[in-house]
């Protein structure tokens, strides 16, 4: 038995040497040819045989062949199961932990028993957000940690702070953003407000509404009151 013990961790041990000298091939001759594409974080196989996923700034995903003389950005669809490989892929490396949410920079707003959790960075002038707010009241029995993200310029910064320093910043928001009731001028320290965009940077939030569930799913962009039952139904921390 030894001897074949002994050929099999031979076996093995070149087929990683083979593994990781690919992948500095790769590398080294993307880096070589493209010199304006970005640090590559990780080369790994696909499914699809001789296809290699490249990826760049933590979540970015193009393909390569072996050789690394060719570079594809799009996405990988497997046609047997109709799957996007790629956006399955992308929403796994952009998944935010729930514990990880800096919640004391957020306000919450609870409905029903609140037993379902979830967060939303929302600007307080993104005309999507407003219809998700909208959408999202249709939703019983969950608390939302709202999340001020102003990135549309000088006059959200001015309304995430009116509503941050405001004596009841969920009435306030919620009176902005269904009833379009200006929230109205308030002062206090809105450092909160500027940590949530470094956050949402770091994060790489790049648009609201961004909606983050119990399980760290992420979903870009405003979803009718149907597709959030579904999410909240099916995120498990």
């Amino acid at each position: 038995m030894k001897p074949i013990k002994t050929l099999l961790f031979t076996v093995l041990a070149a087929l990683s040497m083979g593994a990781l000298a690919q992948e500095a091939a790769i590398r080294k001759n993307l880096a070589e040819r493209l010199p304006n594409l970005p640090k590559i974080d990780e080369v790994s196989k696909t499914p699809m045989q001789g296809l290699y996923e490249v990826r760049v700034n933590q979540s970015e995903i193009f393909y390569t062949d072996e050789k690394g003389d060719f570079l594809i950005q799009g996405s990988l669809i497997d046609t047997q199961a109709r799957i996007d490989l790629t956006e399955q892929r992308i929403e796994k490396l952009s998944a935010i932990a729930f514990k990880d949410l800096p919640v004391k920079d957020a306000f919450t707003i609870v409905r029903g028993n609140g037993k379902r959790k979830m967060a939303v960075f929302s600007d307080p002038n993104c005309g999507f957000c407003k219809r998700f707010e909208r959408d999202l009241l249709k939703i019983d029995n969950v608390t939302v940690h709202l999340f001020l993200y102003p990135v549309l310029g000088a006059d959200s910064v001015e309304k995430s702070r009116n509503v941050w320093c405001s004596k009841d910043k969920a009435k306030t928001y919620m009176d902005w953003m269904v009833r379009d009731v200006t929230p109205p001028a308030a002062s206090c320290d809105p450092a909160a407000v500027a940590r949530n965009v470094e956050f949402g940077k770091k994060a790489r939030i790049t648009g609201t509404p961004t909606i983050i569930f119990a399980d760290g799913s992420r979903v870009p962009g405003a979803i009718d009151s149907a597709r959030i039952e579904k999410l909240l139904t099916e995120a498990k921390p």
